[in-house]
């Protein structure tokens, strides 16, 4: 067992990463062939072209898993020296056991704790700042973080205001520690008044499942929109600026501003009022459409491929969803 040594405080970076998207690829014309609905009018509101979707037989742990696999794979790491997994999703296998879990036992982290966390789309966020208090603490030297995400399946097909916005994906990062304090800050909060804007009702403990919650499709997601829109973007530019001010350094020192990919006009607005031009700023969901916890490292991932984030830059990430949730992260990229 790895014990706390108190007062030894170290820091911690991303020192590898993969992901995983389904091979179907779902376009916003082929939804306008069974919903009343068109390729400019979701296009023209969410920014989305296109998403994808995952197999009948395919679950969040399936395409963490293979995250997982690259990640480790692209860190040179055996999944046996793993002190810890962290599943982030809001579309888990099941209430119970976590996802984290099932991950875990697939890639072979025979000594790792494994547990999940559910903080609507904000999750990633979340698990990246749990994973570094771990490796801050001298608790653990590797953490991984995962988020997955198959919300095909947790939609109402029925229902344009959510169906077009969501896809499948996941995406893994290795966490360990870094002797310059590679992350700098975090800024994580909640506002639970707008919790009855973004939910499942049923299927827990509040309304189990029956024959009605099946019936009124309480067993997909619920969205208020327009609040969920004021929410984010007033929230993430905050949270923005207090991790910015907490680093002591200007927006014009952010490299790479990687938001949660949700809508456009969120991402759109929430730069301007930063005061961010369009080359800081980093967005794929015209391709890949609203995938929660998996929108961040998704990104990262393409970022780092197509040369939009370099070893070295300074990258902001933010991240808001069910809860009402907000989280952001100020780090230096080490890939």
């Amino acid at each position: 067992m790895i014990g706390l040594r108190r007062g030894l405080v170290r820091g911690a970076r991303i020192s590898a990463l993969g992901i995983h998207v389904p091979e179907r690829v779902l376009t916003n014309d082929e939804i306008g062939e069974f919903l009343d609905t068109s390729d400019e009018w979701i296009t023209t509101r969410t920014g989305i072209r296109e998403r994808r979707i995952a197999r009948v037989d395919e679950a969040a742990s399936d395409l963490g898993e293979v995250a997982a696999r690259r990640c480790l794979e692209s860190g040179g790491l055996a999944a046996e020296e793993l002190d810890l997994v962290i599943v982030t999703t809001i579309s888990p296998d099941h209430i119970m056991p976590a996802t984290a879990s099932i991950v875990a036992d697939r890639i072979g982290a025979v000594r790792a704790g494994a547990f999940d966390i559910q903080a609507g789309c904000t999750g990633f966020v979340y698990g990246l700042a749990v994973a570094t208090a771990f490796i801050s603490a001298n608790i653990y030297q590797n953490v991984l973080v995962i988020g997955a995400e198959v919300l095909s399946k947790m939609v109402d097909w029925e229902d344009r205001s959510t169906c077009v916005l969501f896809g499948d994906g996941a995406g893994a990062v290795l966490v360990q520690p870094c002797d310059n304090g590679c992350i700098f800050s975090f800024d994580l909060g909640n506002d639970g008044r707008g919790a009855q804007s973004l939910l499942v009702p049923a299927g827990g403990s509040r309304m189990p499942a029956g024959f009605d919650t099946v019936r009124r499709r309480d067993h997909a997601m619920h969205m208020t929109g327009s609040e969920v829109f004021k929410f984010a973007t007033r929230t993430v530019v905050d949270s923005c600026r207090k991790v910015i001010a907490d680093a002591g350094i200007g927006v014009d020192d952010i490299d790479l501003f990687v938001p949660h990919q949700a809508n456009i006009r969120i991402i759109e607005s929430a730069s301007r009022r930063l005061g961010m031009t369009d080359a800081q700023v980093f967005a794929n969901l015209d391709r890949y459409g609203n995938t929660s916890c998996a929108s961040i490292p998704i990104c990262l991932h393409e970022a780092g491929q197509t040369g939009r984030l370099k070893k070295g830059d300074t990258l902001l990430m933010a991240g808001f969803g069910a809860g009402l949730t907000w989280g952001s992260c100020l780090t230096r990229w080490e890939l």
